[in-house]
């Protein structure tokens, strides 16, 4: 079994209280660190990517992402998927070859820009030609972003959701929904949902789980957390040597 096709198996069959968990790596030792601990896939966060490299979110060039993407890709032996953010302007075909050649087996696209949400129907669109490019070698996250836009309206979220699973998309990633929304979205969505989590805050994935979401991913979480304990070391650090 390929990896691409080993990913989207560990979508399907599961039990609620056992959500697929995908820790988001940022560089290669993090994701070595995350493939050691026993996890089945991973799942590169942006924001993550770009904070080891230096940039503000959402502002990585495509071709250090790309880049970046590929050196995870190689640390380890289990399937990782990227996040790409809204694809960086290019056409459905150079997306697919060039996500393909980091060897990731999937990817996160995002339905918003700086200006706001995308036209729905046109991301569809978009998306449609993504999938028919890849065939079955990505696996397609679709986000959205109606409640980080400000949408509030589960009503909303669900309408897009059907719109990016009809284009293809293999899962839908309603972005920073509201806990108590969740099974009223698990209810409106055909096929797997992915839900953010937050390390060691609210809802366990178990709990996430049991409302409604097939995967966890953690956004920049894990690397945030981990740049404080950095920080909290530095910081003994420089008291030890009197600074």
């Amino acid at each position: 079994m390929s990896h691409a096709a080993a990913f989207r198996a560990l979508h399907h069959g599961r039990v609620p209280d056992d959500p697929l968990v995908l820790p988001g790596p940022w560089d290669a030792a993090s994701a070595r660190v995350f493939a050691a601990a026993g996890f089945p896939a991973l799942a590169t966060p942006s924001a993550g990517v770009a904070a080891s490299l230096g940039y503000e979110d959402g502002r990585t060039p495509a071709d250090e992402m790309f880049a970046a993407v590929a050196r995870i890709v190689r640390a380890v032996d289990v399937p990782v998927s990227a996040d790409v953010e809204g694809g960086y302007g290019l056409a459905p075909k150079e997306l697919v070859e060039r996500l393909l050649e980091t060897g990731a087996v999937g990817c996160n696209l995002e339905d918003s820009t700086d200006e706001g949400l995308k036209d729905p129907a046109e991301h569809a669109e978009w998306l449609a030609g993504v999938r028919e490019e890849a065939g079955d070698r990505l696996f397609l996250n679709a986000r959205i972003d109606t409640f980080v836009r400000g949408v509030q309206d589960p009503g909303a979220a669900i309408e897009r959701a059907a719109a990016y699973v009809a284009a293809g998309a293999d899962c839908v990633y309603p972005i920073a929904a509201p806990v108590a929304v969740l099974p009223l979205l698990r209810a409106g969505i055909q096929g797997p949902v992915n839900v953010v989590a937050r390390p060691d805050e609210g809802p366990s994935p178990a709990e996430l789980g049991g409302l409604g979401a097939t995967r966890i991913t953690f956004g920049p979480g894990l690397q945030r957390q981990a740049e404080q304990a950095v920080r909290e070391h530095a910081e003994r650090l420089a008291a030890r040597l009197g600074r």
